[in-house]
């Protein structure tokens, strides 16, 4: 007898124009002596696609740079390999290592890895005027970019880690613009 709520979809993703406000606010942020660790997670889930506890969580020992991959023991879905293309790998060159710490991102103070982002969030997003926009929020836009340039469900799916496909549709949306031009070339091939 217990009404579940409504699963609510989200399709929100960055449109090219934001994404260059929030690669401006990052850049403000980072001149202005913001946490290099947060800036630097920020940057990776951006590039990635990745969650953002498989980024924060990270280890050195996980980081493949011979292979391009971070090469995750465990994650939601098990064991997983994330593909890094060249920026994701710039980013992770210029991390400074911590001689005592196994973590790339180790915490500020006491153990573990750093856990500060939420609130650093807030701050980047309200600088770049985007609404509406959660961290997780950039997987969706990784996925949505992936797929408007022609990558197939399939391929986005094992990039994000998805184990079924529909999981990968439903974090792909696309924009009004690929959509238009796949319309419009549709019907332009019909009509002739």
């Amino acid at each position: 007898g217990v009404q579940l709520n409504k699963q609510r979809h989200r399709e929100r993703f960055l449109s090219d124009a934001e994404f260059a406000r929030l690669g401006d606010a990052l850049a403000e942020a980072e001149h202005n002596g913001v946490n290099a660790s947060a800036i630097a997670i920020l940057r990776l889930l951006i590039l990635t696609g990745a969650r953002r506890n498989e980024i924060s969580g990270l280890k050195w020992d996980w980081v493949d740079f011979e292979r391009a991959a971070l090469r995750l023991p465990d994650s939601k879905t098990g064991a997983r390999t994330i593909p890094l293309g060249a920026p994701a790998l710039e980013v992770l060159a210029i991390v400074e290592r911590k001689p005592d710490s196994d973590w790339v991102f180790p915490a500020s103070r006491g153990e573990g890895h750093f856990d500060g982002l939420p609130r650093i969030w807030q701050k980047i997003v309200k600088a770049a005027k985007l609404e509406d926009v959660r961290i997780h929020d950039l997987r969706h836009s990784f996925a949505s970019t992936s797929v408007a340039s022609g990558s197939s469900l399939y391929i986005v799916g094992k990039i994000l880690g998805h184990t079924q496909s529909r999981t990968t549709e439903r974090y792909s949306h696309l924009g009004a613009d690929p959509v238009l031009a796949v319309a419009d070339s549709t019907s332009r091939k019909i009509a002739e």
